[in-house]
């Protein structure tokens, strides 16, 4: 009796998401293009066919829950190891006591949530226990497997992409969630639990968990949760963002392509749902300042010095008045006639001195300081350009001999590289006629 008393009050104990979690995959919420009708999972379950694989998506998606489940519809003793907490002593461990299992005739699913956070050597501990059907090894992770994961292993794993749960994937789980027992017929308003859904940002556990202090907060029988209540719930509440993670770099890359396809209004939204998840301001001003140059460059000059004022001004003013400058900064960017004319051109100067790093630099380009360098001929036939109109000279070559007339900038149709292509073309032109007189009457 005693046993059962302490039972019910363990499990009362739990958080709600503990205790609303499903047991089969006819309970589980969203993930239907895994575990659907005729979909990869459930084809491999209903063969009893589980293999080893890696659950990759957001937190809150359902990766732990998912191998929970595949581990009990084929009757394996389920394993977990948390890759923040374990060793290669503790996979020993655990592998010794598969071995022990299999030799049952018992099977065994080790499953390792934040695996990409085992180190190489960690990592490889697994391969032959995987190789030789010892265990069936599932790990989660919410880093991309591809950078994050050894091939050794990926190659032994499958990789199942889970996605953010869907509105109504949400609220079927809301509607469930409110007939739990321990929520005392606690009823939700409409404009409650959309604020909720909303936050919950696709993430079940998030949504769970907030319900639940909501109805902590909440007085009374059957109580009510409005708009009211869940805005003072939700009022510090940050949403999903993973710093130096995936998102993080989704969402800084849906900023810079929005930047470079003249977006402002999809560009100041990605800022915004960056800066709302916690996102460093400065970080955001610098790489600002990377697509002034990367991506608007000598079309207008003038986006990188707005850009540097930007920072500056986050520097001295902190948030939030210096993200309103970074936020001009990122607008006018948006709306800048656009060139990658200097970042191609950099990109093919840095191929260009991998491919010949070693060409000396002519005799009439170096200083020449001493009078030993003198005689040597160090800056022999240099001819001052602003000694010559235009401060520009006819026919003189700044590259090494073999290198002559290679082209490296080549400004765009937009903005005021305009005006500098048709000035290079110019000079260009004056540079191949002086040529053809120097070398082409010499021919003749």
């Amino acid at each position: 009796m005693n046993d059962l008393f302490a039972a019910d009050k363990a499990q009362q104990a739990q958080p709600l998401a503990a205790r609303l979690r499903p047991a089969s995959l006819d309970d589980y919420v969203g993930q239907q293009h895994l575990v659907g009708p005729g979909k990869p999972l459930r084809q491999a379950l209903e063969r009893g066919q589980l293999h080893s694989m890696i659950l990759w998506g957001p937190p809150g998606t359902g990766k732990t829950t998912l191998a929970l489940i595949l581990a009990q519809a084929v009757d394996a003793a389920f394993v977990t190891l948390s890759a923040v907490l374990s060793g290669v002593k503790d996979i020993r461990s655990e592998v010794e006591q598969a071995q022990i299992r299999l030799a049952q005739g018992r099977r065994t699913v080790l499953f390792v949530d934040e695996v990409h956070r085992f180190n190489k050597s960690q990592q490889d501990a697994f391969l032959p226990h995987v190789e030789d059907g010892t265990i069936t090894f599932i790990g989660a992770t919410t880093e991309n497997p591809s950078f994050e994961l050894n091939n050794a292993l990926l190659s032994r794993a499958r990789v199942y992409r889970l996605r953010s749960l869907a509105p109504e994937d949400l609220a079927g789980l809301l509607a469930r969630a409110l007939k739990e027992p321990r929520l005392n017929g606690m009823r939700v308003e409409d404009d409650a639990a959309e604020l909720l859904l909303n936050y919950a940002d696709g993430d079940a556990r998030r949504l769970l968990n907030m319900l639940e202090v909501a109805a902590d907060l909440a007085d009374g029988d059957a109580p009510l949760i409005d708009a009211e209540l869940m805005r003072e719930v939700l009022r510090d509440a940050v949403r999903r963002f993973d710093k130096g993670g995936d998102l993080f770099y989704d969402q800084i890359s849906a900023l810079h392509k929005s930047v470079r396809g003249s977006d402002p209004d999809a560009a100041l939204y990605w800022f915004a749902r960056m800066l709302d998840g916690g996102c460093d301001a400065l970080y955001l001003a610098r790489r600002v300042v990377r697509m002034a140059s990367e991506d608007i460059g000598n079309a207008d000059p003038r986006a990188l010095t707005l850009c540097l004022q930007a920072w500056d001004v986050q520097e001295r003013l902190g948030s939030p008045e210096g993200e309103l400058a970074i936020a001009q900064a990122i607008a006018y960017l948006a709306v800048a006639p656009k060139s990658n004319a200097v970042y191609m051109a950099y990109n093919r100067a840095r191929a260009l001195v991998r491919e010949k790093p070693t060409n000396e630099v002519p005799l009439h380009l170096r200083n020449a300081p001493t009078k030993l360098m003198k005689d040597e001929g160090y800056g022999a036939e240099y001819h001052y350009a602003h000694d010559f109109p235009d401060a520009f000279v006819d026919g003189e070559n700044y590259f090494p001999p073999s290198l002559r007339d290679t082209r490296l900038y080549e400004p765009v149709n937009r903005g005021l590289e305009i005006k500098v292509a048709e000035k290079l073309a110019r000079l260009r032109q004056r540079n191949a006629d002086s040529d053809w007189q120097r070398y082409g009457e010499a021919d003749d």
